[in-house]
């Protein structure tokens, strides 16, 4: 009985997922509009890289599979970039990462100079640190014999 709803939830939200894809319309326009589109452009840049790679790699001098294959890939997978930044679930998610990083508070530059210094230097020491006791032990085993 538990398989069968599992079956059911699976079919429904497959289905609620086409339906929507087929979908114009903008869920919640005004919320989270900058981390949407960013998200969108990064999965177009994704896309376009892909398809871009495709058009290269082909080896055909048919232009069908030289250009349109990866056109209509291309134009496939920008519609599903955004609609997919579109779909309910998503779209909340982005508008509560957008709304939870306006609550971040920002070092400034000062700060900023000021923790990379500190994690610099501290990289610095413990490679030299490091440095120190490889030079050691490599004496050492070269002493005993156990490395030429």
């Amino acid at each position: 009985m538990a398989a069968a709803s599992k079956d059911s939830t699976a079919s429904t939200g497959l289905a609620a997922f086409l339906q929507n894809l087929f979908h114009a319309g903008l869920y919640k326009r005004k919320q989270g509009r900058i981390t949407r589109q960013v998200t969108f452009a990064a999965i177009a840049v994704t896309v376009l890289l892909g398809c871009w790679q495709l058009h290269q790699s082909a080896a055909a001098k048919d232009m069908v599979m030289r250009i349109g294959v990866p056109g209509g890939l291309l134009c496939l997978g920008l519609w599903i970039a955004y609609r997919l930044v579109n779909l309910p679930m998503f779209s909340d998610f982005l508008i509560s990462v957008e709304a939870e990083m306006s609550k971040v508070s920002w070092p400034t530059k000062t700060e900023l100079v000021r923790g990379s210094m500190v994690v610099l230097i501290t990289i610095l020491f413990l490679a030299g640190f490091l440095a120190m006791f490889d030079f050691l032990w490599a004496m050492v085993f070269k002493g005993l014999g156990i490395v030429g």
